[in-house]
């Protein structure tokens, strides 16, 4: 039987992606879609590229009966999602693209993201979205929290490395290079064409960034004591895609195997040959991701190259495999899709 899904914050980057994604996928069907800043508009209007489907009339989100409804999305940004999902129907299956069930701990959530928690009684159900790790939990799970796109593609260069104890967790550099639409889609100075394009630079510098939250609380989880690594984001002028350069100290012959048999069997994480690097065309528009490991000059040291597409596989694509397996559907239904190249 297909699936009956709501997305509300369908008028964002990761909503449209989410119709993109379900539209075509055999097990789910969009029954409502929510946009308070769009209402009464179709979404031909708000995504011209989405005009071939017929799609429902945006509405507010508390205009949709959630009474058929066995799955929604909220892509709304952090602080609303939490105060909208707090208000729907407590056995609603949810998957929330926001931040703001990411954080086990109310008071870290507070440190990263600057006010208090309005739905600390939903935050102890809920399961940590990277799916690959958290596989079990999610079949089972009624709020699942997406991870943050910068976090994922941190979390698949590190974890299998931590969890292996084949590198140094004192000494991890990530450098990581970001597309523009990480940011969102509500208008930014910084990110005008005349004042974006032809640039590049480093932002959050210094361990500002957000997600850093996502991988203190995942990294110390797996190495039982804390663990505080350096990365600084760069926004890149391109619109999709994530390429991170993590730096560590560590065989780079044990680092390879260790993620050989960690995503061995993982049907979106791809472990490129020993010496070859992925680049962001090779994953644009999928919910792929590409590991390459090589020895840096220095014995001792290795270079980790990641890359996924931020809007796919580090938000939306990631929402729809969780959406799979809360829903019975098998895991890869409606993602194997190819890359898109050139």
């Amino acid at each position: 039987m297909t699936k009956k899904i709501a997305i509300i914050g369908a008028s964002g980057y990761t909503g449209a992606e989410l119709i993109r994604l379900i539209s075509s996928h055999p097990g789910m069907e969009i029954a409502a879609l929510a946009a308070n800043s769009k209402v009464g508009q179709k979404m031909s209007e708000v995504f011209p590229f989405l005009r071939h489907l017929d799609l429902p009339q945006l509405v507010t989100w508390e205009q949709i009966d959630y009474s058929g409804i066995d799955l929604c999305f909220c892509a709304l940004p952090h602080k609303t999602s939490q105060e909208v999902i707090s208000q729907l129907p407590a056995d609603m299956k949810i998957v929330d693209l926001s931040a703001d069930f990411r954080l086990r701990d109310p008071s870290d959530y507070k440190t990263w993201y600057g006010n208090d928690h309005a739905a600390t009684n939903m935050q102890a159900e809920a399961v940590y979205g990277l799916t690959e790790f958290y596989r079990d939990d999610i079949a089972q799970a009624r709020l699942v929290a997406g991870t943050g796109c910068n976090a994922a593609t941190g979390q698949f260069a590190l974890r299998p490395l931590i969890a292996a104890g084949v590198i140094e967790l004192d000494n991890i550099i990530l450098d990581m290079k970001c597309a523009v639409s990480g940011a969102g889609r509500s208008l930014k100075e910084n990110l005008l064409h005349a004042e974006l394009s032809e640039g590049y630079n480093a932002y959050a510098v210094g361990g500002t960034h957000r997600h850093l939250g996502e991988f203190d609380q995942e990294f110390s989880a797996i190495a039982g004591r804390e663990v505080r690594i350096q990365f600084t984001p760069h926004l890149l002028p391109v619109n999709r895609g994530i390429l991170s350069t993590g730096y560590v100290s560590g065989d780079a012959a044990a680092i390879h195997a260790a993620f050989e048999k960690t995503y061995g069997d993982e049907p979106f994480v791809q472990v490129l040959p020993f010496g070859q690097m992925p680049s962001t065309h090779d994953v644009r528009g999928s919910n792929f991701v590409h590991i390459g490991v090589v020895a840096d000059r220095i014995e001792g040291r290795t270079i980790v190259v990641t890359v996924l597409d931020n809007l796919c596989k580090g938000s939306s694509g990631q929402a729809v495999q969780n959406a799979n397996l809360m829903l019975g559907l098998p895991e890869t239904e409606g993602l194997m899709m190819a890359p898109l190249f050139p």
